[in-house]
């Protein structure tokens, strides 16, 4: 593994992306990640897996970059459906998956942290979808969880205006479990994960599998309908536009096309 290291102790695997300066999830990322739930779930000796990020941050969205090489609707399509996949076997997960947020958990770092079973940060971490900011919008199922959690008022808002909430205001609308301190967040987090390694795997794996079944019925047609949408927009005038400003430091001009 080169972008993840971890580790295993008391039945907890503490898994770290490192890829400096912001952890961005690219495709090679995804792919590693994807590898790595599948060691770490035929592992006997890993209850529960705790991700977190290597730095300043959890992660603070997709690499940017990497939209450059892509130009067809059907490349931006299967990008989103390949974050989806991966996005998906978190979730669906036989062990209990928590991420622990700091720094910034935005856009694509935001949707992987959503697609965990249990969400803890710091006061105040930034957690976001900014993505409209760019001229795109969110394709790792982020449209479909954030309305889940928060609400379809709280998640129009969030994406509407870009703006990123603390880690405290994502307790309170329910995006976290817990906001801690920047001082006690590590210790706090890794103790309530040993807490849960205590539990029997049988039990824990059977109610992750229960959990599965309080899931909107039309959740999966929505991620579907958003890979496809992600794909026209990702194709539009206004997207390129925002993915080159944001390359080039600059503010982007939008002309609805």
């Amino acid at each position: 593994m080169d972008l993840f290291t971890y580790k295993v102790e008391d039945y907890v695997a503490e898994v770290k992306l490192v890829s400096p300066p912001a952890n961005a999830l690219s495709q090679n990322i995804l792919k590693e990640l994807d590898q790595l739930l599948d060691i770490l779930v035929a592992d006997e000796n890993v209850r529960v897996i705790l991700l977190q990020g290597e730095g300043r941050f959890f992660s603070a969205g997709a690499d940017i970059k990497e939209f450059t090489t892509l130009s067809t609707k059907e490349e931006f399509t299967i990008l989103s459906r390949n974050g989806q996949k991966v996005f998906e076997k978190i979730e669906t997960c036989k062990k209990p998956v928590i991420a622990a947020i700091h720094g910034a958990a935005l856009g694509g770092g935001l949707e992987l942290a959503m697609a965990c079973h249990i969400r803890y940060a710091t006061e105040t971490a930034k957690l976001g979808l900014p993505e409209l900011s760019l001229g795109i919008i969110p394709g790792f199922a982020g449209t479909q969880r954030l309305t889940r959690y928060v609400g379809t008022s709280k998640a129009a808002e969030m994406m509407f205006t870009s703006d990123p909430i603390s880690g405290l205001e994502a307790e309170k609308c329910g995006l976290v479990s817990k906001a801690f301190s920047e001082d006690e967040f590590q210790d706090k987090v890794l103790a309530l994960a040993k807490k849960m390694a205590l539990k029997s795997p049988i039990g824990l794996a059977a109610v992750l599998e229960l959990m599965t079944y309080s899931r909107h019925e039309n959740f999966q047609t929505g991620v579907e309908k958003e890979a496809e949408i992600f794909g026209n927009v990702f194709t539009s005038q206004d997207a390129k536009e925002g993915v080159n400003a944001f390359v080039e430091k600059r503010k982007a001009t939008f002309i609805g096309k």
